[in-house]
């Protein structure tokens, strides 16, 4: 496969990569460069060579999942780059090939869609209450748990309404509305992507020789050394 031109088969990539001076602004005004061993100049460099070895090893690395997408960038290149989106095009290809299973970062792709996505099917929220678990954020500390446990006293005097029917925060979303999300799902691609992501996941887990329980587990929470500017 010559991954620039499928690369070129994104409308994201075609709307961001353009003529790259090499100039390095995008690095300069990038907020994940200030803390990650991340260059967004490097990474649009790499790619403008059309080097099948090195963009492989980019869609393999955790290079390319440091990035916001805050579009900073975009905002600040002299010649109407868009690295942002360049990484978008770049994780697409990463998680059609499977390549985001070699890395830690790119790893982290299987709790995130698991979660955040089931949130959104069965709850129609990006975030819920019901699947926050305090074990899995205990930075979030003592006085969120005590929220955590007493929930519905808490949303009540805050005015939501919890689990309820009718207009209000966190209320319940009706059936028929979590059926349309769905079908959003499916006709937009999300299903496929969820179903792909969940194939190569599985893979890696066996790999590792994982359970899928004991692999969100670990990707969720296994963070090593080597990615901040600091270390």
């Amino acid at each position: 496969m010559d991954y620039f031109e499928e690369l070129n088969k994104d409308y994201r990539f075609k709307e961001g990569f353009h003529t790259c001076i090499n100039c390095g602004t995008c690095t300069a005004v990038c907020p994940a460069a200030e803390f990650y061993k991340y260059d967004p100049r490097k990474i649009v460099s790499i790619v403008q060579t059309r080097d099948n070895g090195k963009i492989e090893s980019l869609l393999k690395s955790d290079t390319i999942w440091y990035c916001g997408e805050c579009m900073s960038c975009v905002t600040r290149c002299p010649r109407k780059n868009g690295p942002g989106l360049v990484i978008m095009a770049l994780r697409d290809l990463s998680i059609r090939l499977g390549f985001f299973t070699e890395s830690e970062k790119g790893r982290q792709i299987y709790p995130l869609t698991k979660v955040l996505n089931g949130n959104v099917l069965n709850y129609g929220y990006c975030v819920h209450p019901a699947t926050f678990a305090y074990k899995d954020h205990p930075e979030s500390g003592p006085v969120f748990e005590w929220a955590l446990d007493h929930k519905e006293q808490v949303y009540a005097r805050l005015g939501a309404n919890y689990r309820g029917k009718g207009p209000g925060a966190l209320r319940k979303i009706p059936q028929e509305d979590l059926d349309e999300l769905k079908a959003i799902y499916d006709v937009t691609g999300g299903t496929e992507r969820l179903e792909l992501v969940e194939k190569h996941s599985r893979a890696k887990a066996k790999e590792m020789g994982m359970t899928m329980e004991e692999y969100a587990e670990y990707t969720f929470t296994h963070c090593s050394t080597g990615h901040f500017n600091n270390e």
